[in-house]
């Protein structure tokens, strides 16, 4: 456990699946957080069990309107991060990462904060360079039904880089992979949650074309640990982008198979289309965090799944 004097922290999404876990971590390392939320896709049930801690407040808001805070760090997560939800909106999903960034930066660069950018394996878009390095610029679609989030999340990286390089702007910037466990809603339409709620639930577990497409899992402990670790562990001069994931690649078809395993179900497999734009396959190279900060994920994928499938268990028992 990290331990420093006690800061003053934002949190943008922080009542979201990630977000949550991030303002809890912040707390127990003796921080002061104010989680900013505009509950779109936070549930205020993640952050209820913070709710009587003295250092943890909650504001309803929007970050594609300015904001106004004395704090000395800023965790900028606030964005749809599951196709079903920012394909929902997918203007206000653009809207969110680009002015929502703005808004954020322009917050920092006035109180001269810290800030950490939560941005995505999705600016890989479908990849032609496998596993994927920082220094790859990627293959977007940027007219494709998936560019609202992985366009928005490119330019959220460009104005983050380019306040830091026009204004000495502190920035971090994370490429979050696939994250899963505890906390993710059971409708948000991620592959994790979609295939332990289906076998819970005795139901098909569906699989989107051969189930050949890869992903990388990262159990959300140790993407929590990556994210604090690139905040804290290393100097301002180190910016990023860092990719956060877990280097372990499976297919979608081993995961569901794994998922039917772990919860005894007599769920069967069934097979539907490809979405448009779907990426065939994603993998982290963590050279440069590891190098930078000592980080790797430690929970493998059937551990992570054991906590996750509990975790859903409890939920549709007192559904």
């Amino acid at each position: 456990m990290i331990t420093m004097k006690k800061k003053r922290v934002l949190v943008t999404g922080g009542s979201g699946f990630l977000g949550s876990h991030i303002c809890e971590r912040l707390l127990a390392m003796g921080h002061e957080v104010l989680c900013v939320d505009n509950f779109y896709t936070g549930r205020k049930e993640s952050i209820l069990h913070l709710m009587d801690n003295p250092y943890f407040e909650v504001l309803r808001h929007d970050v594609t309107f300015p904001l106004y805070a004395e704090v000395d760090e800023i965790y900028n997560l606030a964005c749809p991060a599951s196709p079903i939800h920012y394909q929902f909106d997918p203007v206000q999903t653009t809207k969110t990462s680009v002015h929502g960034a703005i808004n954020m930066l322009g917050l920092a660069k006035r109180i001269k904060a810290k800030i950490f950018q939560a941005s995505t394996s999705e600016v890989y878009g479908d990849p032609a360079v496998h596993p994927q390095t920082e220094d790859y610029w990627g293959n977007v679609n940027p007219i494709g039904i998936r560019a609202c989030y992985d366009e928005g999340k490119r330019c959220a990286e460009t104005l983050f880089f380019d306040y830091n390089r026009q204004h000495g702007l502190r920035i971090k910037v994370g490429r979050i992979f696939n994250t899963y466990g505890p906390r993710m809603a059971m409708d948000d339409g991620r592959v994790v949650s979609n295939f332990v709620v289906q076998a819970l639930r005795g139901e098909n577990i569906t699989v989107y074309g051969k189930g050949e497409q890869t992903r990388s899992f990262c159990y959300v402990d140790d993407l929590v640990d990556g994210i604090i670790g690139l905040m804290e562990k290393t100097p301002d001069d180190f910016t990023g982008p860092v990719n956060l994931g877990n280097p372990g690649e499976f297919t979608i078809l081993e995961l569901a198979r794994e998922v039917i395993d772990l919860t005894g179900s007599k769920s069967q497999i069934v097979f539907k289309p490809l979405p448009s734009d779907d990426p065939m396959q994603r993998k982290p190279d963590i050279t440069l965090a590891r190098k930078a900060m000592g980080w790797e994920p430690k929970i493998p994928l059937r551990q992570g799944l054991v906590k996750t499938v509990e975790y859903f268990r409890r939920c549709l028992e007192t559904a």
